[in-house]
This record gives structure tokens, sequence and C-alpha cells, in this order.
């Protein structure tokens, strides 16, 4: 097993592409190690000290390392730790759990609007962040403001600002007069 790894925008994580399917649909998020209860994969990803968050997307596992921790130290640990995953064949994701992370619901006079907004998301925003190792969806709408929840790689990267106001606020804008601001939101 050759499994890749590719930088992101955010210096303390890093994108592991282990050549396979890591979750059949959605994405999952592990922002502690008390929340990798429901993945076996997340588990072992958390015993490599070092380790502050994990991600799970499509075909990629992206790792977020604690302020003190050395790629050069830990990202052996880290490989080592996929490979032994998917070579043990234990479930990514427990039986039971639920992982397919999306947009949250929106009900109410802006439905039209939020159903525009989550589109736009899906189609211009999601595939381009999912590059870099991450995810952004859809937390609410109010007064013209778009909250958007950060996860993976974008979760703590120095230039989600800039993606935010920059680029999908100005998309959010353009296609949709309703938006005027773009702001992200915490778990």
């Amino acid at each position: 097993m050759f499994i890749q790894t590719e930088s992101t925008p955010n210096p303390a994580t890093l994108k592991f592409l282990p050549g396979q399917t890591v979750l059949e649909a959605g994405t999952a998020d592990f922002p502690t190690a008390e929340a990798s209860d429901k993945s076996p994969l997340a588990a072992r990803l958390f015993g490599v000290q070092g380790v502050r968050g994990v991600f799970f997307g499509n075909d990629f596992v992206t790792v977020t390392k604690t302020d003190d921790a050395e790629w050069d130290h830990i990202k052996p640990a880290i490989l080592g730790a996929i490979m032994e995953h998917f070579q043990s064949g234990q479930p990514v994701m427990a039986v039971d759990a639920e992982h397919a992370s999306g947009h949250a619901a929106h009900e109410g006079e802006d439905s039209e609007i939020v159903g525009q907004i989550k589109e736009l998301l899906d189609t211009r925003v999601r595939p381009a962040v999912a590059q870099d190792g991450g995810d952004i969806t859809f937390h609410g709408f109010e007064r013209g403001v778009v909250y958007l929840h950060m996860q993976g790689a974008c979760a703590g990267c120095p230039s989600s600002t800039i993606t935010l106001k920059m680029g999908i606020e100005n998309l959010l804008r353009h296609y949709i007069p309703e938006v005027t601001e773009v702001r992200p939101v915490g778990v």
C-alpha cells in the first residue's frame, strides 16, 4: 500500500491519500480525540502523539497537528497508523456511526434563498475545498448573513478568512443579492 501526502493551505494540516475509498458518502470530522469513538481509524490516528484533529473525505484523510509537533517526527507514525488500519480490515467508521455531515436544515421564509446558497456551496465551493483536504457546510442564514462551518484543513487555516471573504462571500453575493456577508461558526 502506497499512501501519498499533499500539503494544504493550512501548515498545521496534511492530506493523506491512501489510494482507496475512505468514506462512501459525506465527510466525517473529529476535532478532538473524544469525538473519535465512532471511528476505529480516527481513534488509531489520535493515538499518535501530536495529532490534534482528523477529517475524512471520500478518498482522503486530513490530519491536523498540535502546535508543538513537527511533521518530520509525526508523519511516519501517521502513515503507519493509516496503513495498519486499512490492512487490518476494520471499518473506517463504526457500523452504527452516522457520519455524512452536511448542511444544516433551514425552514422558513428564506428557504428559497438557502436552497440557492446550498446549491452554490455544493457545486462551486465544496469540490474546491475538498482538494485542499477540508469541507465547508451551511450552518445558517439570518438577515443577509450566511454562517458556514469549516472542517478539516479549513478549520484554523490562516487563509480561511481570505477564502471566506474574498472567495465565498463574493461568489454568493454575485449570484444571490440577499446575501450581504459570510461568517464562520465554531462546532
